[in-house]
């Protein structure tokens, strides 16, 4: 494989970008930094396909990126290969408005190859290549220039090596049938309404025990505000205000903006400066949620009692022994919440009751609701018991 130098000027990344798109697939991964920031600080780009691979640097002056981006979410020739890419493609997302499509992710992947719930990339390539990969780069500073060669060797290898594992993991799933299986999770992966910041929608992110619609009206204004501020100054949400300190102040409002002095976890300066001023400000305007956005406890949490936890519980042993007979990942089977919902009673718009995801385990998960399987130990091992016979 031919490896490229550092591209920094827009010829070289257009010329390769026409290269690229007459592969069937590409990798892709990115460098960057946000502890510090809101916006996540692209720092550099690694792409690949089986015959070459480039690190490009964002942060050359000049630079032009849309023959790469282009390449990413217009052109749906080429399919796009990430490993645990959701913080990959929301820095797409913020430079286009777009995900790269299609797309695959080897993490996702994994899942239903029986690797574990979250195989981290180390050792994908342990169990793929055999290859060992040196971290000593991983954390490096990505912002600082010039980036020197171990960290830009260290930066391709993501993708190198990807390249190969990619078409070894495809194999694997048309050989087991269960490619089909990735189709859904890669497009919840790939929704741009992931990656999608809006400030009025940013209160749902916000734990808070109240349900009263002044309170959570208050919530939803503040959440917006601090959305805004941090946008605006390029900080973590975190840093303007955090989020106990936010419910606090929605559920125990300031009358006047010298009281901000009493509230834990800000600065006493708000009591008189800009931002305080423009806090306050929120939570007058603030108007009692409508009840066509008040959360719905019915049917985001349904009810389970005593008796349904247990039943809950019953499945969750249920999910652990299927997903061990037919080596997936549990995650990729069912969600907590989902079986949450099965044992409550609800039988419609469960991902479980639809598609392969029934024909693995939720037809016995339904029957085991509803009386028709049980447990039960046989050579020490625990095993399903048909109790009778479904009905028709």
């Amino acid at each position: 494989m031919h490896i490229h130098g550092l591209i920094e000027d827009t010829a070289t990344l257009a010329a390769l970008c026409t290269r690229l798109a007459k592969s069937d697939f590409i990798t892709v991964d990115t460098e960057f930094m946000r502890e510090n920031s809101y916006w996540p600080e692209l720092c550099l780009i690694q792409v690949a396909n089986t015959e070459e691979a480039a690190a490009i640097d964002p942060m050359a002056p000049g630079l032009d990126l849309k023959p790469l981006l282009d390449l990413m979410t217009e052109n749906d020739e080429v399919l796009k290969v990430f490993h645990a890419g959701g913080q990959d493609l929301e820095i797409v997302y913020n430079l286009t408005g777009k995900t790269p499509f299609p797309l695959f992710d080897t993490q996702v992947a994994a899942m239903a190859l029986g690797q574990g719930e979250q195989i981290g990339y180390s050792n994908l390539v342990d169990t793929y290549l055999g290859i060992v990969v040196d971290k000593g780069a991983r954390f490096t500073d990505w912002a600082r220039r010039p980036l020197d060669a171990r960290q830009i060797e260290y930066a391709i290898g993501d993708v190198t090596h990807l390249s190969r594992i990619f078409p070894k993991m495809l194999d694997k799933l048309r050989k087991s049938g269960r490619g089909v299986w990735l189709n859904q999770e890669m497009e919840r992966l790939g929704d741009p309404e992931n990656y999608r910041n809006d400030p009025d929608l940013a209160w749902e992110r916000v734990r808070i025990s109240s349900r009263k619609p002044e309170v959570l009206g208050r919530l939803k204004a503040l959440a917006r505000w601090r959305e805004l501020e941090a946008q605006g100054k390029d900080l973590p949400r975190g840093r303007i205000v955090k989020d106990e300190t936010l419910a606090d102040i929605a559920s125990n409002p300031p009358r006047k903006q010298a009281d901000l002095t009493r509230v834990r976890g800000l600065s006493a300066a708000w009591a008189n400066n800009d931002i305080g001023g423009r806090l306050m400000a929120a939570i007058e305007g603030a108007k009692p949620m409508s009840s066509a956005e008040m959360p719905s406890r019915d049917e985001r949490k349904p009810a389970l009692g005593k008796d349904g936890a247990l039943v809950a519980d019953l499945l969750k042993l249920l999910l652990k022994i299927r997903a061990k007979e037919i080596n997936v990942a549990s995650r990729l089977l069912a969600r907590s919440e989902d079986l949450e919902s099965l044992a409550a009673g609800v039988r419609h718009g469960l991902p479980i009751l639809e598609g392969w995801r029934y024909e693995q385990f939720g037809r016995d998960a339904l029957e085991l609701v509803e009386g028709q399987l049980g447990f039960t130990v046989r050579n020490g091992k625990l095993v399903m018991t048909r109790t009778e016979e479904p009905s028709k």
